[in-house]
């Protein structure tokens, strides 16, 4: 898969996903904070689904239906816990991913919408 991890999703994360075989662009390699809507629009151009614990990309997606290859919207939880939490993400939704779908995380919930 290929992944945009944006800024506050971590470091650490973009070197787990990369380690794990995945095509992986960090936002903070692309130069100033563009903003959500500028990083969507990076992601969704280049096919990756963007990992973020942003949670204004909600609006984005949903009230604006703005384009977007996928997006995975994490909690805001220490990072091992935030990896631990993407791989079994990956295992059980990766697929829902690849087809574009929003999966937001919140506590012990999943949720996914398809489309944009």
């Amino acid at each position: 898969m290929k992944f945009l991890v944006d800024r506050c999703a971590g470091r650490r994360l973009a070197e787990f996903l990369a380690a794990e075989g995945h095509d992986v662009l960090e936002a903070r390699t692309l130069g100033p904070d563009p903003g959500d809507a500028e990083l969507l629009r990076t992601a969704a151009s280049q096919d990756r689904i963007l990992v973020t614990m942003d949670k204004d990309f909600g609006a984005l997606l949903f009230r604006d239906r703005a384009a977007h290859a996928g997006i995975l919207r994490l909690p805001d939880l220490p990072v091992k816990e935030r990896i631990t939490l993407v791989h079994s993400v990956l295992g059980s939704h990766g697929k829902d991913l690849e087809g574009g779908a929003a999966v937001t995380v919140r506590g012990n919930r999943i949720r996914v919408s398809m489309g944009s």
